[in-house]
């Protein structure tokens, strides 16, 4: 059934048709470029140097059918989590665990931004080659 479903990606949200059957969603290489910037090509599915390939894939359901990209299979050969909920028509796509690992080791904390107490917007770039004091509160 096709349907229109968010992928969350790198801090972005996209919304893009999907061909969905139960737990199983197939993204066309249009929703699949728009979502998560691959593209299929050639050599497989590239996305800026990075290029996974198609053919000789052992074992496993195919990764492209003429129904799309399997973004289950695709998720598990990038070694990323993905978390779906069909009901409510959002999947979510994060980080390998190798990428966290490295940004983890670069001991340099991903950029944000948030209000002051009087609203106005700080992001932490603007505090760069400066030390910068974190502190994070929580009531529970």
């Amino acid at each position: 059934m096709q349907r229109t479903f968010t992928i969350l990606d790198d801090g972005r949200a996209t919304d893009v048709d999907v061909e969905a059957d139960g737990e199983s969603l197939r993204l066309s290489p249009a929703s699949l470029r728009a979502a998560l910037g691959f593209e299929l090509k050639p050599e497989g599915l590239c996305k800026d140097q990075l290029c996974v390939p198609l053919r000789d894939r052992p074992g496993g359901a195919p990764l492209v059918t003429s129904g799309g990209v399997e973004l289950a299979e695709l998720a598990a050969l990038l070694d990323r989590p993905l978390a779906t909920d069909v009901a409510e028509g959002v999947a979510y796509v994060g980080i390998s665990a190798a990428a966290r690992s490295a940004q983890l080791d670069s001991l340099e904390a991903p950029e944000f931004r948030l209000p002051d107490l009087d609203g106005r917007m700080h992001a932490l770039s603007d505090y760069r080659g400066r030390r910068v004091f974190l502190l994070a509160w929580a009531s529970w």
